[in-house]
């Protein structure tokens, strides 16, 4: 397994960083100036000299008793931004603004820098290069479902893959292409519904990501078995996903919650590849190093620059080649798996 230690140490420091460093929470969300900033704006709709006008007439908007369609839509909530929206934007720039001129450095809120909007779009090339990662797992998913459906041979019994990961793949897939979508909707437009999707969706992949690396590590065929691997993760990520939506969001929890769980995978994939001396390891590996030290944009995190890119926007471009080569590394392990139950059958 030796060349494959330099990969485990890397995870291995990643984690550690990861439990010794994130942030407990965004300093700009406890800024006393900046909460009443937006208290004073959703009162008044007034920042400085900017008039925001959802707020100027959301009384107009939702009178005492009128009928269900006078009431604010979601299509009309997407379509124009929100008063708190408008105002947590406003007051944040002029917050920042006013600790640029003490020469103090930006602060993230509510989870987030202090980005430049372009109409609609919160974080424009974030939101971007999501639907990049997006389109990519589409086309890795549909070249691997065409190879095992119909370029590799078939049981001749039951008509089905040789390859016994099919399905877990497929919705390995499902689930990537869930959360690149609501990664774009969020960095497009940060309300707290689509916030929560966001965060939800990237939390029940990576739990899926785990799952399907220990079951594959294992090789793990028996569906009773796989259940019984599933099941403790299943519980935790539930659990997990139900904290954060009802009960708090917590930004640096949860960003240990991930990172942990991917460093693990990481680990699990690096030296299994090494110990079965997997014909694809070198790929495998390089999506494992290149995805630890993606991770490490995540955990030392710096400001945008020039109010666009910053680490996270980096994180989601390097994911882009990185999704190439792993869905790539996905059907070359099914060709293998299935020349060796062919194999094995003759």
């Amino acid at each position: 397994m030796g060349g494959s230690d330099w990969v485990v140490r890397l995870a291995s420091l990643l984690a550690l960083g990861l439990v010794l460093g994130s942030a407990e929470a965004s300093l700009g969300d406890v800024d006393p100036r900046y909460r009443t900033c937006v208290e004073e704006c959703q009162t008044t709709g007034i920042i400085g000299e900017t008039i925001i006008s959802h707020c100027q007439n959301k009384e107009n908007a939702t009178s005492v008793g009128g009928s269900w369609y006078n009431q604010e839509q979601i299509y009309t909530q997407w379509k124009e931004l929100s008063c708190m929206t408008d105002c947590r934007y406003f007051c944040m720039m002029q917050r920042e603004g006013e600790r640029q001129s003490l020469g103090l450095n930006p602060i993230k809120y509510h989870g987030k820098w202090p980005f430049i909007r372009i109409s609609v779009f919160q974080e424009p090339l974030s939101a971007a290069l999501s639907a990049m990662n997006l389109l990519m797992h589409f086309t890795g998913w549909l070249s691997f479902f065409l190879l095992v459906k119909y370029k590799l041979p078939l049981r001749p019994q039951t008509k089905r893959t040789y390859y016994e990961y099919t399905s877990l793949w497929h919705i390995y897939a499902i689930l990537s292409m869930n959360a690149w979508f609501w990664s774009s909707i969020f960095h497009t437009r940060d309300i707290d519904l689509t916030e929560k999707l966001d965060y939800s969706s990237a939390v029940a992949l990576l739990g899926y990501s785990l799952i399907l690396s220990l079951l594959r590590a294992f090789n793990v065929k028996d569906e009773a078995t796989r259940v019984m691997f599933a099941a403790p993760i299943l519980a935790f990520v539930t659990t997990h996903i139900l904290y954060l939506n009802f009960y708090e969001l917590d930004y640096g929890w949860n960003m240990k919650v991930c990172v942990v769980m991917a460093a693990v995978q990481l680990l699990t994939w690096a030296i299994w590849a090494g110990v079965t001396r997997h014909p694809s390891r070198l790929k495998l590996w390089t999506v494992v190093f290149g995805g630890a030290l993606a991770m490490l944009l995540e955990l030392y995190d710096f400001p945008p620059y020039m109010g666009y890119a910053d680490a996270h926007s980096l994180w989601h471009a390097s994911t882009i080649p990185l999704t190439y080569l792993w869905w790539s590394f996905i059907k070359d392990d099914a060709e293998f798996r299935t020349s060796t139950l062919i194999k094995k059958a003759k």
